[in-house]
């Protein structure tokens, strides 16, 4: 079945891919009426993560976010089928680093990086990367049930050159190159809801306390890799730059959390500058009515370790 599933369905990928983008944002703009105005994909929880990060804006505010929210939506969508084919000159005009050096300099001098970044702008295009840094590049995938889909992901995200592993592969890959002495930067987008089971920090993002992940904070410790945040941002329709912004060289000179929340911190600016390029369709204030249990939880905890 998973066969028959991708074989009718990856002719139709594969014909909208050497699509012109002009006409992809044709097909895209379709696309967006019929998520947004007839479906209406997510739209409680798009418009209920915008309201609670901006409780001050106007109901005008947030429906105006909300749908150029969607607008973008359907254009990172095209944007995706479009990586299956798009050259690499094309890719490298449309998907810039403003300060590359920040980054090479650190690679050069034989560091690893930890990227961290949020779901902002357009993070598939930065597979791109190796091609401008002359480095390794690297990052985690989910894998999809589905093993032909899957493959054809992974084969997309590393045709220029950028290397993905499994997620759950994340420690094994790193330490791998960290014995072998292998220079990499490791890209960790890390502003998605972890677990709740598996939640060792909580903090404060706009305002409201949630869960969050410490795997890039606990990696860049770990294997001592400088923790490079990438402020990524929509120049135009099709057109994306990335601005290497440095948190430290040292991480294991920063108290624990110290280095997410400075992430966290990073993150709400980006967001704020662009509030209609961030991935609101997925529920990042899910838990957040579950901050006072997972207090008294953690103390009951304490307690009797002490005992």
């Amino acid at each position: 079945m998973h066969f028959l599933v991708f074989i009718i369905t990856y002719p139709l990928l594969w014909l909208l891919s050497i699509l012109p983008l002009k006409v992809l944002y044709v097909i895209s703009d379709i696309f967006y009426i019929l998520v947004y105005k007839i479906f209406g994909y997510r739209k409680a929880v798009v418009y209920n993560n915008i309201k609670t990060v901006f409780p001050d804006k106007t109901e005008s505010e947030i429906k105006k976010i909300t749908k150029h929210f969607y607008k973008h939506f359907t254009d990172l969508f095209v944007e995706t089928i479009k990586s299956m084919t798009i050259s690499e000159k094309e890719i490298v005009k449309r998907y810039q680093y403003s300060n590359p050096e920040v980054v090479k300099d650190i690679l050069d001098n034989g560091k690893s990086v930890a990227f961290v970044a949020a779901h902002q702008a357009n993070w598939e295009w930065s597979v791109n990367s190796p091609l401008v840094l002359k480095h390794n590049v690297k990052g985690a995938y989910t894998t999809i049930s589905n093993k032909y889909f899957n493959k054809l992901v992974k084969k997309s995200r590393e045709r220029f050159g950028f290397e993905c592993y499994k997620s759950t592969n994340t420690v094994k890959a790193i330490f791998n190159d960290y014995k072998n002495k292998i220079i990499s930067a490791y890209l960790l987008v890390s502003d998605q809801s972890p677990e709740l089971h598996r939640t060792l920090h909580w903090a404060n993002f706009f305002d409201v306390y949630v869960p969050v992940h410490v795997g890039a904070e606990n990696l860049a410790k770990k294997f001592d890799l400088a923790v490079v945040f990438c402020a990524t941002k929509k120049v135009k329709r099709g057109y994306y730059s990335t601005e290497f912004k440095l948190i430290t060289k040292d991480p294991k000179s920063f108290d624990d959390y110290e280095i997410t929340e400075k992430y966290l911190r990073l993150s709400e600016n980006l967001i704020k500058s662009q509030p209609e390029c961030y991935l609101w369709s997925h529920r990042r204030f899910k838990h957040k009515d579950k901050f006072k249990e997972w207090q008294e939880l953690n103390i009951s905890k304490s307690t009797k370790r002490k005992k």
